[in-house]
């Protein structure tokens, strides 16, 4: 009796210190994206170039995810997860004493690359420890720790910059991380063992026959693209097209983080409950994607909040959908595989966004660019939408009773 009432506690325990650490590392990260942009703008970097840094980070992330996916699989969460916040620690430091640019490329990809393997080790922590039937709301929980650290982070960054300079915050904000260690701790380390040593073509082969995987993936890409272009020229665009100052910035950043954190819980649950989780993708890309391109046209602090606070709950409840999906379509043995794929593919649309959009602002403003972004982003997810409109219809003719929203591990809900 006394058995089974403690284990529940204990994986409870475990649960809320993984929450905490996904917390104090978005928070870490978080910080990171206020300060770096602004310090590389004071010391000369150009519109494109502080975008840029916003992307390499990302694409390292997106490159090292899938591979960490492996090693989660083969070595276990919690060792991968502590050699990646050491490294963060190491490149943020580096990063404060730097003074040109492009040695901040290079400590912003070391810092990516910790960051993929965060991606992979935590999201496959979550899956393996929660039912699917409850993954929604756990998904919610983990993403609201993650905006809660995006909170958290520039809020407390911007308001140091009230007292300290930019490098010294960057450098002071590092001390967020010591909040991962008892989660870091807490996490499982259980490794799956399948003989295939680290391979990846198997596990790999075996995610891509699933149906729901190529439209979740294209809707996966078309938020990431303005969501990351928005990330990498928010703080700048704050400072330079709303005219605010460098405090207030953060507190836009900040604001939107905890609109984007509250959205996350209501929305797992919702997702939890629905027969269809592609829907939600749709509209919730479309929604973000209207709000950016009213964003790009606006000045002031007010009026950008307001359409932040409107705008993100969209694209909230598209992320958290987008997860529960990846996470289902994961088996005991591919849980780091596919978790690794989901971060791979959400870095490099947070990456490409920066990258492709960068130069429309350099050349021709914030609205230019913001608009074009949420134009290409509508069109992929219009794609993805008439992806999974046609195999539900051809589900449907196959099977007069369940389609792919059925839960069973052969016919994955999307």
């Amino acid at each position: 009796m006394v058995g089974s009432v403690t284990e529940p506690v204990a994986e409870s325990r475990r649960m809320v210190f993984l929450y905490v650490a996904a917390a104090a590392v978005f928070a870490t990260i978080a910080a990171r994206g206020l300060t770096v942009p602004l310090y590389a703008h004071d010391i000369g970097a150009n519109r494109f170039a502080v975008g840029a840094l916003f992307s390499v980070a990302t694409l390292a992330a997106a490159v090292l995810s899938l591979p960490s996916g492996v090693l989660v699989d083969r070595f276990g969460a919690r060792t991968l997860l502590a050699v990646s916040l050491v490294i963060t620690a190491v490149s943020q430091l580096a990063i404060a004493f730097t003074t040109n640019v492009p040695l901040m490329f290079v400590w912003q990809v070391i810092g990516g690359l910790a960051a993929g393997i965060q991606q992979s080790a935590v999201f496959s922590a979550v899956t393996e420890s929660v039912s699917r039937s409850r993954l929604g709301r756990a998904m919610g929980w983990l993403t609201l720790s993650m905006q809660a650290g995006f909170f958290l982070g520039p809020s407390i960054a911007g308001l140091a910059l009230r007292w300290i300079d930019l490098r010294t915050d960057i450098a002071v904000t590092t001390a967020l991380l010591v909040f991962t260690i008892p989660g870091a701790i807490a996490v499982s380390n259980t490794t799956q063992h399948t003989g295939r040593g680290l391979s990846l073509r198997e596990p790999l082969r075996a995610l891509a026959r699933q149906p729901a995987f190529v439209p979740v993936t294209i809707g996966l890409i078309a938020t990431t693209l303005t969501w990351g272009t928005i990330g990498a020229f928010l703080p700048v665009f704050g400072r330079e097209a709303l005219q605010l100052p460098n405090s207030q910035v953060g507190y836009l950043l900040a604001l939107q983080a905890v609109v984007n954190g509250l959205s996350r819980v209501p929305a797992g649950r919702l997702i939890d409950r629905l027969p269809q989780r592609w829907p939600v993708v749709f509209f919730g890309a479309i929604g973000w994607a209207i709000a950016m391109v009213v964003l790009g046209h606006l000045t002031g602090f007010a009026a950008p909040a307001i359409v932040l606070a409107i705008g993100t709950p969209f694209m909230a409840a598209a992320f958290v959908a987008m997860g529960v999906v990846f996470a289902d379509l994961s088996t005991a043995s591919t849980r780091g595989v596919t978790m690794g794929m989901y971060g791979t593919v959400l870095f490099l649309g947070l990456s490409l966004g920066p990258l492709i959009f960068g130069p429309v602002v350099q050349g021709y403003g914030y609205a230019a660019g913001f608009t074009a972004c949420a134009a290409v982003s509508a069109a992929l997810v219009l794609l993805m939408a008439a992806m999974q409109s046609g195999q539900l219809r051809r589900r449907t003719s196959r099977a007069p009773a369940g389609d792919s929203e059925t839960r069973s591990p052969a016919t994955r809900r999307a």
